[in-house]
């Protein structure tokens, strides 16, 4: 391993063990006592989660505000220097505030810490240094432990920065939890992009109408035939009676049903023989709720590259493997 790979690795491990010790300072009851007070007063503020802090500290207060807002829980940055120059009319009384610095000395912070204190305002300091004059402002106070800095001088912001990051990311997951926000509620926030491709239901991008190959149980194989190369799907729906779905024929189908008629006359294997005695019963069926990215693993574990979308036996739609892998499903 050359120098510059070694320096990687040892950041990475110093890192880490950062987060070891997040984990360690989680079994004790100072913090895992401030965390719980920390997710309820989220869960049960009116308004909006206020993030905020400076430097590096900003940075990952800005990540944290986009991860709260798209998972549930409103929210959005304040920049602590804009915040004393008009932005601290943008925090509302039924507001919280949680505020990022490691050093919790931050002067550039200490006007919102005051604004909060004078309106009554709700906040939560996420620091290093829980005896610091910022923290004894909060109403919560998240101390996470000392580590090294992954800088060699043990400078620049690199493990704490990161379990800043951790202990952010975290809560906004246990308020997803707490929230019951579901794969549905997150395409209402995503809806473009590859996550919100996965995210779309099975209804939203499924071809019906006029589209769907459809034959009757009573219908010729050679109508079968003409089905499957008219709509090129490779797959057909036998229905009965209200579009129920009895069955399906796939090309595969048709090819083993050939080759086992080899003796027998083609005007005969292809209009004496109807397409109930070809299907196969009981076919794999997709409902429409179902998002696409879980429709995809499925078919691809089933290996089939299409499927009828069925809702209380009717035949509503069909799905491809290829038109999802074509919006982005994964």
């Amino acid at each position: 391993m050359n120098s510059d790979s070694l320096a990687v690795k040892t950041a990475i491990t110093t890192e880490r063990d950062g987060i070891e010790c997040l984990i360690e300072a989680m079994e004790t009851d100072g913090l895992c006592h401030a965390v719980q007070q920390a997710i309820d007063l989220i869960f049960a503020m009116k308004g909006r989660l206020i993030v905020t802090g400076l430097g590096k500290s900003g940075h990952i207060g800005s990540k944290l505000a986009a991860t709260f807002a798209s998972t549930g829980t409103p929210a959005f940055f304040v920049h602590p220097s804009e915040a004393s120059h008009g932005d601290l009319g943008m925090i509302q009384s039924d507001d919280v505030i949680l505020m990022l610095t490691w050093s919790g000395e931050t002067k550039e912070l200490s006007d919102i810490a005051a604004y909060s204190r004078r309106f009554g305002v709700s906040q939560i300091i996420i620091t290093g240094n829980g005896d610091s004059s910022l923290a004894k402002a909060s109403d919560v106070v998240l101390g996470l432990p000392k580590a090294r800095e992954a800088c060699p001088h043990n400078l620049a912001p690199t493990t704490s920065t990161l379990m800043q990051l951790a202990m952010g990311d975290a809560i906004a997951v246990a308020l997803l939890q707490k929230k019951g926000f579901t794969e549905h509620s997150f395409f209402g926030f995503h809806p473009g992009g590859k996550l919100g491709a996965s995210l779309t239901r099975i209804s939203e991008i499924m071809y019906q109408g006029a589209d769907l190959p459809l034959v009757g149980p009573e219908q010729p194989v050679i109508d079968v035939i003409a089905m499957l190369s008219a709509k090129g799907f490779g797959i057909v729906g036998v229905t009965g009676e209200g579009g129920s779905l009895l069955g399906v024929v796939t090309d595969g189908d048709i090819r083993r049903y050939l080759e086992s008629q080899s003796q027998t006359p083609m005007d005969t294997a292809m209009r004496e023989v109807f397409a109930k005695d070809i299907m196969t019963e009981n076919p794999v069926t997709i409902e429409p709720d179902r998002l696409s990215a879980r429709a995809l693993h499925m078919m691809q574990d089933r290996k089939i590259s299409a499927a009828f979308v069925v809702k209380d036996g009717a035949a509503l739609g069909l799905v491809t493997v290829l038109q999802l892998l074509r919006i982005g499903a994964a």
